[in-house]
């Protein structure tokens, strides 16, 4: 049964979707079997794997019981994906009248989870209904935090939303990790917020931190994961280890 892991932080610019793409695509890479839903309603996991944001049926229709999840999936090389567009944007004001709308991404994702060892879904940069799903979805979460000074401002918030989803909604909710990016090691400034974070979250913060590196800008507009984008990158060697990381810690076996 797939683990669903919800990358999440209410800050936008944090490095989310670029943590779900090349995360995934080093995960599919190491043989594990990887679905992505983009669950922001700007599309940026869908164009950031080449897929069509006007892909029809997309997570939209399936969270409004429009159409199955199983029949949203694009195949990609890197993984498979459940694309998003603009029409997202209106499932909030929608789910607000239907029946479990804050179970309504669970409920989509059952139908499929038996057949991929991981769902990560990639949620838009607020604290509001889709994020709620989002939480509610996952068995855990995993948490990008930019190695600037603001970043660790928007966490109690995020937090505090956090709890009030587990105490009322997903008691088994949990803390995957929390992956450091943007990361620059000349200045003192991503050294003391990195020590931050590790005070905060004590063996849940990622030895394997993601660089500033141009790649990573660069391979969103070419529609493909930095490995396939430049594989000798700092990118794609930092995503590498990551997803290594991830998956020992998921009892995974490294070829």
């Amino acid at each position: 049964m797939g683990k669903v892991v919800s990358i999440v932080n209410q800050k936008g610019g944090v490095g989310k979707t670029t943590t779900c793409v090349n995360l995934a695509a080093a995960l599919t890479n190491l043989g594990a079997k990887v679905l992505v839903c983009d669950f922001d309603p700007q599309g940026n996991a869908t164009s950031g794997f080449g897929v069509d944001k006007t892909h029809s049926p997309n997570i939209y229709d399936a969270i409004m019981g429009l159409a199955p999840l199983s029949k949203a999936i694009v195949s990609t090389k890197w993984a498979d994906v459940v694309p998003a567009n603009k029409a997202l944007s209106g499932a909030t004001v929608e789910l607000i009248a239907l029946d479990r709308r804050e179970y309504r991404l669970k409920d989509a994702l059952e139908e499929v989870k038996a057949r991929y060892d991981f769902i990560f879904i990639d949620c838009p940069p607020s604290l509001e209904l889709l994020t709620l799903d989002a939480l509610c979805a996952a068995a855990t979460l995993l948490v990008p935090v930019q190695c600037e000074y603001y970043a660790l401002e928007g966490l109690s918030d995020l937090l505090y939303t956090v709890r009030l989803a587990k105490r009322s909604l997903n008691p088994s909710l949990d803390l995957e990790g929390v992956v450091l990016t943007m990361y620059d090691g000349r200045t003192n400034l991503s050294m003391q917020v990195a020590e931050e974070v590790k005070r905060h979250f004590p063996g849940k913060v990622y030895a394997s931190v993601i660089p500033r590196n141009v790649r990573l800008s660069e391979a969103p507009s070419h529609g493909k994961p930095v490995a396939a984008y430049d594989r000798l990158s700092r990118g794609a060697d930092a995503y590498d280890a990551l997803a290594r990381e991830f998956y020992q810690k998921n009892g995974g076996k490294l070829p």
